[in-house]
């Protein structure tokens, strides 16, 4: 018993790398899908081909690739980066990629006359995307946030091919040294789980806080 305590513990300590993962990766994420989903709809030709083109690779290539790529062949450019910063770096581009469609896309949806009612108004750029544009395209953003934020965490298992030691990675040290495959995995399965579930009730909670009053429920 006092060896699965042990064990446990040391799966326990790779859950909360996993977590910093997943917080990082998600901040990292949500600014690079804003900054690229509204570069995918900006003025200028060169700012739309470069966030077009940064999506499409990051969507169109295995995170196992951009993982390997960050990590092993960044340093021969003589950028070096732990395994921590290589994976957060990872994960938040490849997400940061689905997200700014989904921020273009909510953009979008704003009705057309909200932008007209703007530059009736006067108001700069700035100031239509702070003030009108943005309140009413983040409700529709949230949900398929949450999706994201979601699916990032799942996808944190492969840092473990880097050998950093989130849950995935420490599932396997017991595995190999336990030789008992169920009781590790079944852990990390029932963790993550349940690190799903707080983080859908967390955006759950930040999505009724934004759209109250939107539609006159309180």
């Amino acid at each position: 018993m006092g060896d699965w305590t042990g064990y446990l513990l040391l799966i326990l300590d790779g859950a909360w790398v996993t977590v910093r993962l997943t917080v990082m990766g998600c901040a990292l994420a949500l600014v690079v899908a804003f900054i690229a989903g509204l570069g995918r709809i900006a003025p200028w030709a060169p700012v739309r081909w470069l966030a077009t083109a940064y999506i499409e690779i990051f969507r169109g290539t295995s995170i196992f690739v951009q993982l390997f790529w960050i990590y092993f062949v960044l340093p021969l450019t003589g950028v070096a980066l732990t395994p921590m910063q290589a994976g957060v770096l990872a994960l938040g581009l490849n997400v940061g990629a689905y997200g700014a469609e989904v921020v273009r896309g909510a953009i979008l949806a704003v009705p057309r006359d909200q932008y007209e009612a703007t530059v009736a108004l006067n108001l700069t750029g700035w100031q239509r995307l702070r003030h009108v544009i943005l309140p009413q395209a983040l409700p529709l953003m949230l949900p398929t946030f949450g999706n994201n934020a979601i699916e990032l965490l799942k996808a944190t298992a492969v840092v473990s091919l880097i050998s950093l030691s989130d849950m995935t990675f420490q599932a396997q040290i017991v595995r190999s040294q336990t030789g008992n495959t169920i009781l590790p995995f079944v852990t990390i399965l029932v963790i993550y789980f349940a690190l799903s579930l707080l983080i859908a009730a967390i955006m759950g909670r930040i999505e009724r806080r934004v759209t109250r009053g939107l539609d006159g429920v309180r």
